[in-house]
């Protein structure tokens, strides 16, 4: 045990104690308005980027800065190590700024400002300097992304799909997590949108789910899913109902970070935890944004987050 494991998984349970949970979550589901879960969330860690007024993306992009902002100061405590995996655990943020510099280069749209990533970027810093699409895929290709194809969509599914076959080779105490994140994300691209998987995507999808990413029908993908994968999409017999599985995950992931939380242990389990649960948190917070927005959405809406 090191004096540095003991700081950062301290400061990791420390965080939890102000995350909105679900009685919060559920007092600004119930707002009415966007404008009254807005200032509802001003006494929250949330608040510090939120103003009344804030449209709907803005707000929930500011829940995730936020989110990445405490892992950020997290990372400030830990080892190298830990360091090491909070930065494959927070890579969806550098995959965000990545698919919004790759549409900002082929001139899709403005994109928001990236995410400042700190010392849990990958290669950012190099993909951000990236003057033509053809640059971008090159920095990514030299590093550890690799190739994730010449197109926005097979970029998208390419880079969730490698950062699950790195967190679960690399990081035990996540792999159940990943493994089940990349069956649905698959489970989403070919049998909901009805596309193959990109060439790209076919290796890290094999590594994490087998046999099961090459078969034919839904059925046959469930049936052959390994254990560490299938247990996303049990009791899902129809594609067209994965997005319960896709909430159950999140669920199930924060109920797993609670436990490793609160072991007696000062490594590696209590702070991926802590990751779990304070994503969750953010996941579920961006989530009661929308259902506030939303004048149409039922009551009984906030019970399919918890």
């Amino acid at each position: 045990m090191s004096g540095a494991w003991v700081a950062g998984v301290t400061r990791a349970r420390g965080m939890l104690v102000r995350r909105l949970g679900i009685p919060g979550a559920r007092h600004i589901a119930a707002a009415g308005t966007m404008e009254d879960a807005l200032r509802g969330l001003g006494t929250t860690p949330y608040g510090r980027q939120l103003n009344p007024g804030t449209p709907l993306p803005a707000a929930q992009r500011a829940v995730t800065a936020t989110l990445l902002w405490h892992l950020r100061v997290l990372a400030g405590w830990l080892p190298r190590r830990g360091v090491e995996c909070l930065r494959l655990l927070a890579s969806g943020f550098e995959i965000a700024n990545i698919e919004s510099h790759a549409h900002r280069l082929a001139g899709s749209g403005e994109e928001p400002p990236p995410y400042a990533l700190g010392a849990l970027a990958t290669v950012w810093g190099r993909v951000a300097r990236a003057t033509e699409p053809e640059g971008l895929r090159a920095a990514l290709t030299a590093s550890p992304w690799r190739d994730p194809g010449g197109t926005a969509a097979s970029m998208a599914v390419t880079l969730r799909l490698t950062a699950a076959a790195r967190i679960a080779a690399r990081i035990p105490p996540a792999a159940r997590w990943s493994a089940g994140r990349a069956a649905l994300l698959v489970a989403r691209e070919r049998f909901v949108h009805d596309r193959p998987l990109p060439a790209a995507a076919n290796g890290p999808a094999v590594g994490v789910l087998g046999a099961a990413a090459r078969a034919p029908t839904y059925r046959d993908y469930r049936h052959r899913l390994p254990t560490s994968a299938g247990w996303a999409l049990h009791g899902i017999d129809d594609p067209a109902d994965l997005w319960q599985a896709e909430g159950r995950w999140w669920r199930d992931i924060e109920q797993d970070g609670l436990y490793m939380t609160r072991r007696a242990r000062y490594d590696m389990v209590p702070v991926v935890g802590a990751v779990a649960v304070l994503s969750t948190d953010a996941w579920r917070t961006r989530a009661v944004l929308e259902l506030a927005a939303d004048d149409a959405a039922p009551p009984e809406g906030f019970d399919a987050l918890v």
